[in-house]
């Protein structure tokens, strides 16, 4: 049997089994599986060979419960991104490289009612009229789906995958995205309640950068999460809030954005706030947050670097306030701490690149910044792969925090 006579009885079989569910009776998994079976006994017996009806089988199940001809993919751990450009183009990301995959949708739509099942799962709309959705999977998987008119080359769909068990900030020195001295530091850092900012470039791991930071925090605390797809995992934390962003809808539903939820929260007896990400006006109230006692806070933001990232949040806060800005830079400067940039190498691998100071404001000079490590490639790096380390580049002057959490001057000093 060709693959094209294959595709053809496995849409045969397909509409076969859909004919015999739509009775109006609900099927439980075990009925739907079982159903299969007895359609590949009666039809494929003597057609298909018994590896193949098993695998037809496996197809089968998940074009009709679960994400159809994706659910391998969803199942492999390795897999980081899946990339569906249209019904017969989809990419993948694996252990760090992109690569087209050899499968395809057996038409688009069948693509089209994968993403109607997506969104219906999410309690989320997406149509012509909204064309774009940000929504996740039961699992944790973000999710982004850009429909036509505005996709051009057919429905849009991006997953994009955490590992299971959550990042950990051993795991990212197993991994070598930072060393184990750095590590001590940013958990020192997170216990003593520094305002931490983490940027990097798509792709670069903020929030999973974030999450494994995040598990420094003393778990007795109260942790409000703000993030337009929940993502995050704190299943450590105690006293954890999670809160999600809202889109408007055709049902007349009000959004409610990150700026909203921000407000809110500071009447929820916050000890720390932590938003996903920061990408324009909603930064007024974020450092409104982290200048009104809100101590040890964190957030991630878009940066291709982290004097970068300043210049991008001042822009952000033109964008919501009428000030000066002399008058912004001081409250960027007052508000964030630390800022730590993250980055994708050429050989794909995912490394803080770099970790710097916010010393304050100076009028002639905006916001100063000192880096306290920073990443350098060693001898043995290649085109291919990428050798360094970070290495220390500065001590760390404002040790107030570290005193009030009772290290002692002695303890800040060696930092």
């Amino acid at each position: 049997m060709t693959a094209a006579e294959y595709d053809a009885f496995r849409a045969a079989l397909k509409r076969g089994i859909m004919a015999r569910l739509d009775c109006g009776q609900d099927f439980s998994d075990e009925q739907v599986r079982r159903i299969i079976d007895e359609t590949l006994r009666s039809e494929g017996s003597g057609r298909l060979e018994i590896a193949d009806r098993r695998r037809l089988g496996r197809e089968l199940f998940d074009s009709i419960r679960g994400m159809d001809m994706l659910q391998p993919l969803l199942a492999d751990p390795g897999v980081t991104e899946i990339m569906v450009n249209g019904p017969d183009r989809i990419f993948i990301e694996k252990d760090g490289r992109l690569s087209r995959w050899n499968r395809h949708f057996e038409s688009a739509e069948r693509l089209a009612d994968l993403i109607q099942q997506i969104a219906a799962g999410c309690n989320r709309v997406v149509n012509e009229a909204s064309p774009i959705l940000d929504a996740r999977l039961a699992d944790g998987s973000r999710v982004n789906i850009v429909l036509a008119p505005v996709a051009l080359n057919g429905p849009i769909l991006t997953i994009r995958r955490f590992p299971a068990e959550g990042m950990t900030l051993d795991r990212l020195v197993a991994l070598g995205s930072l060393n184990g001295e750095c590590r001590a530091f940013l958990e020192l850092l997170v216990r003593c309640r520094y305002n931490i900012f983490i940027s990097g470039g798509t792709g670069s791991g903020k929030t999973t950068f974030l999450n494994a930071l995040s598990q420094a925090i003393p778990p007795e605390e109260r942790i409000i999460t703000i993030e337009d797809s929940a993502e995050l995992q704190l299943r450590y934390a105690q006293n954890l809030v999670s809160l999600e962003t809202r889109n408007a809808n055709i049902e007349g539903c009000v959004p409610v954005t990150i700026r909203d939820l921000i407000r809110s929260s500071l009447r929820m007896r916050p000890d720390r706030i932590i938003v996903g990400e920061v990408r324009g006006a909603e930064i007024c109230e974020l450092l409104t947050a982290y200048n009104s006692g809100h101590a040890g806070s964190m957030s991630t933001g878009h940066g291709n670097s982290a004097s970068d990232m300043l210049l991008r949040m001042e822009t952000m806060l033109l964008m919501g306030m009428d000030v000066p800005l002399s008058a912004i830079q001081r409250q960027i400067a007052s508000g964030i701490d630390i800022l730590v940039h993250l980055g994708r190498l050429r050989d794909k691998t995912r490394k803080v690149l770099e970790i710097a100071e916010i010393l304050g404001y100076d009028s002639g000079h905006g916001i100063r910044t000192s880096t306290l490590y920073a990443f350098e490639e060693d001898s043995q790096s290649t085109r291919e792969r990428v050798s360094g380390s970070l290495v220390r580049k500065g001590e760390l002057s404002h040790v107030e925090k570290l005193e009030a959490a009772g290290f002692g001057r002695q303890y800040a000093d060696g930092l």
